[in-house]
């Protein structure tokens, strides 16, 4: 489980995970382009200045150019004084991309008294556990829609893992295996976890409980059910309305925390959730 130091920190410094969203910011890296599931919710290719999109970057930084970022907004007279958090959230998934690591471990040497997060699906989190104890994580979310595999092949077009393109149930059912076994381990080595779910409605409403409940079996801290953004293959889904999200989130609460201060931010976002849409050029 996470250390109580560990835990209190993020607590109190990462809005994402309860920190205080209006006095603590974070900066999103861009170095992750590649990714290794195709979600059916999933659209990459359009980008608008004010768009707020998991997934969206203008552009993608190499780790040095991050590393350049984060010296700049942390120079910043409007941003330097709110940054507790540098995650890397995408645009893809952060876990397939060696840039993730270089990032992490450039920014580290300068910039060691702030929180490191990591946004990821969970395929490769069993094998990649080991690396991200190495950049001494303080945080981590895992996206996970489903326990049932039949469900998750409705959610997933493909699952790419050690060499095999996988579809359907098949191919979510070694996803969510992987899911939830990183969750436990990622807890054990000290990371205080969050579980991202989108809320798909007719398709995985049902699941919400069982994930919740496996969640915290895992030692997942805090869950933040978000309401699905219709595009790709699942553009013609209704998004859940906020009476609908708040009513999910309320029945699951007796089970593990529900965060709802989600603003389901942009891949290259910096300052505070919500203030601001696309990092700064700096």
């Amino acid at each position: 489980m996470a250390t109580s130091c560990t835990r209190e920190k993020v607590l109190h410094g990462h809005p994402c995970f309860g920190g205080d969203r209006h006095r603590n910011g974070r900066i999103h890296l861009a170095v992750a382009p590649r990714c290794n599931i195709t979600c059916g919710y999933c659209d990459r290719r359009h980008d608008c200045a004010n768009e707020s999109r998991p997934g969206v970057t203008s552009r993608l930084l190499t780790p040095p150019e991050a590393l350049k970022q984060v010296r700049g907004v942390m120079a910043s007279p409007t941003y330097g004084s709110l940054i507790r958090v540098i995650g890397i959230a995408g645009p893809g998934d952060p876990l397939a991309n060696a840039e993730t690591f270089e990032t992490f471990t450039l920014v580290q040497r300068e910039f060691p008294d702030l929180l490191f997060c990591l946004s990821t699906n969970g395929l490769a989190l069993p094998d990649r556990i080991g690396d991200l104890s190495g950049v001494n994580l303080h945080s981590l979310t895992v996206t996970i829609n489903a326990v049932d595999p039949e469900v998750g092949g409705r959610i997933y077009r493909e699952v790419r893992y050690r060499g095999r393109v996988l579809r359907g149930a098949e191919g979510a059912e070694i996803l969510i295996r992987n899911q939830f076994e990183g969750v436990r381990l990622a807890a054990q080595r000290g990371m205080v976890v969050k579980v991202n779910m989108v809320l798909i409605p007719g398709i995985n409403e049902e699941q919400i409980p069982l994930v919740a409940q496996k969640a915290s079996e895992a030692g997942a801290f805090v869950m933040n059910v978000m309401p699905i953004i219709p595009q790709a293959n699942l553009a013609h889904v209704p998004r859940p309305t906020p009476e609908h999200l708040e009513q999910v989130r309320s029945a699951n609460e007796a089970t593990i925390a529900q965060f709802r201060g989600c603003q389901q931010c942009r891949a290259d976002a910096v300052g505070l959730i919500g203030g601001c849409a696309r990092s700064p050029q700096t």
